[in-house]
């Protein structure tokens, strides 16, 4: 399996004040963890920003939180 060329999530001081957000978005990594935490489901996150599917598990993975993604794909 190929690594991904880059990250999915940056810290940019120009970019919310440095919060992580989705590359390319001024989306925070934290909807993500909020939405998921909350008992929604990835897709239902996917639907509510444009941030594809791919960006959403790799940005996950890299900030440690895969445990989130467990319950939304098999629950």
């Amino acid at each position: 399996m190929l690594k991904p060329q880059s990250s999915a999530i940056i810290c940019d001081p120009g970019i919310l004040d440095g919060r992580p957000v989705f590359r390319g978005t001024r989306v925070p990594f934290q909807n993500l963890v909020d939405y998921l935490e909350g008992g929604d489901t990835l897709e239902e996150f996917l639907e509510g920003f444009d941030i594809d599917r791919e960006a959403a598990v790799q940005s996950l993975e890299e900030m440690g939180r895969a445990d989130l993604l467990r319950p939304a794909i098999h629950g």
